[in-house]
């Protein structure tokens, strides 16, 4: 019985899968970087939070991107972390979880059915982190390598049935409290009917605080859809600079600002099982955690979140072949595999253990102290 059962399942697994067992030779890197771990703040109350997530990034794409770089000594910028969660992530109706369901729990701490943006199961509004922070004075931003209205940021600041709403989510952004977006995303816009207080930026040359300054929101579209590196857009490590100094600023007179920054094409290189576009995606998302991580050392008050919606690919890391990794690609789809959470800063020990998804949310406003925040009193 036992024997037949295993037959069953491996052909199971064979049938379903188009391009299971799809390997490719990693080099192991020799750029060890040793950094000391970062240390604990003692403050249990953040002022502001940086949330990233790296679509697609299971524990296993961080492996493959740290051997690939330094070998098995490296560090991520986010691996010394003092503080590590696993998160476990099923949709509402559904043990697989797409982008829109999962970036949908993480800004609102409800799951949902995938496909939906920040409605629930019934399509019932729910409120985001962005909009229940605006209430309390302060300002949110958001970075994408994606287009500005795909899944993953639409979550934090649209609400509609499906996430393939793109024109209409774009109209959702336009008329939000998000006071700086950056990413792709130009075919979803009306560009000649934009409010006169959101100032559009198209170009790198228009991302620094000069420019900005006196600007009360930004929109900066590099691309029609995603980004296309080919036409070298502004990374996402840039972007990401770019919203903390602007957010930083606006928020000197408020409570504090919230800024999530996604690393979208990680999910496409694991898609298209495609390890070398997923680890270039990887660098520049490790790149950006690494500009937060030297704001939130010298500001003290900053919490910095890196987590993932889901993995995708189902990467497995195989034994070595002399000095290289064997990467084995199992999927093209998103896999089940629990992914991990990393907290730095004032109220990071909120987020050690094993969680739901839906409770990194309620973490996030325990941090910062929200059912004690004053109502807004934020003067721009």
């Amino acid at each position: 019985m036992k024997k037949s059962l295993i037959v069953l399942g491996v052909l199971f697994l064979s049938s379903c899968n188009d391009q299971a067992s799809l390997e490719q030779l990693v080099p192991i890197g020799t750029q060890t970087q040793r950094a000391a771990p970062l240390e604990r703040n003692p403050s249990l109350v953040a002022k502001n939070i940086i949330l990233f997530i790296g679509d697609g990034m299971g524990p296993n794409h961080v492996s493959l991107a740290r051997l690939s770089i330094g070998g098995p000594s490296h560090r991520l910028s986010f691996e010394n972390f003092p503080i590590t969660g696993i998160v476990y992530n099923h949709s509402f109706d559904n043990l697989y979880t797409d982008s829109a369901a999962s970036a949908t729990t993480l800004a609102t701490g409800v799951s949902t059915i995938n496909g939906f943006v920040s409605v629930d199961s019934e399509k019932k509004l729910l409120p985001t982190i962005s909009e229940l922070l605006s209430t309390k004075g302060y300002v949110s931003g958001l970075v994408s390598t994606s287009s500005i209205t795909h899944a993953t940021p639409a979550s934090f600041y649209a609400h509609v049935d499906s996430r393939d709403k793109e024109v209409e989510i774009a109209e959702m952004l336009v008329a939000s409290d998000v006071i700086i977006a950056l990413g792709g995303g130009t075919e979803y816009f009306d560009l000649t009917d934009l409010s006169s207080e959101l100032h559009l930026v198209q170009s790198e040359d228009g991302l620094n605080l000069e420019a900005l300054s006196s600007k009360e929101r930004v929109l900066g579209l590099f691309a029609e859809d995603g980004l296309d590196r080919r036409d070298s857009p502004p990374t996402q490590a840039t972007m990401t600079s770019t919203a903390i100094q602007f957010l930083e600023q606006k928020s000197l007179n408020c409570p504090g600002f919230f800024l999530m920054s996604e690393g979208s094409q990680i999910d496409w290189g694991g898609h298209a099982n495609n390890v070398e576009y997923m680890l270039s995606e990887s660098l520049d998302f490790d790149a950006s955690v690494q500009a937060a991580i030297e704001f939130a050392k010298q500001d003290k008050n900053t919490l910095v979140l890196v987590t993932a919606d889901h993995a995708t690919g189902g990467l497995v890391l195989q034994k070595p072949s002399g000095s290289n990794v064997v990467a084995q690609w199992t999927t093209t789809n998103h896999d089940l595999s629990p992914i991990n959470i990393y907290a730095y800063g004032p109220g990071s020990e909120l987020f050690s253990g094993v969680m739901d998804n839906t409770e990194i949310f309620d973490r996030m406003l325990k941090a910062l102290n929200y059912q004690n925040l004053d109502s807004d009193n934020c003067g721009h």
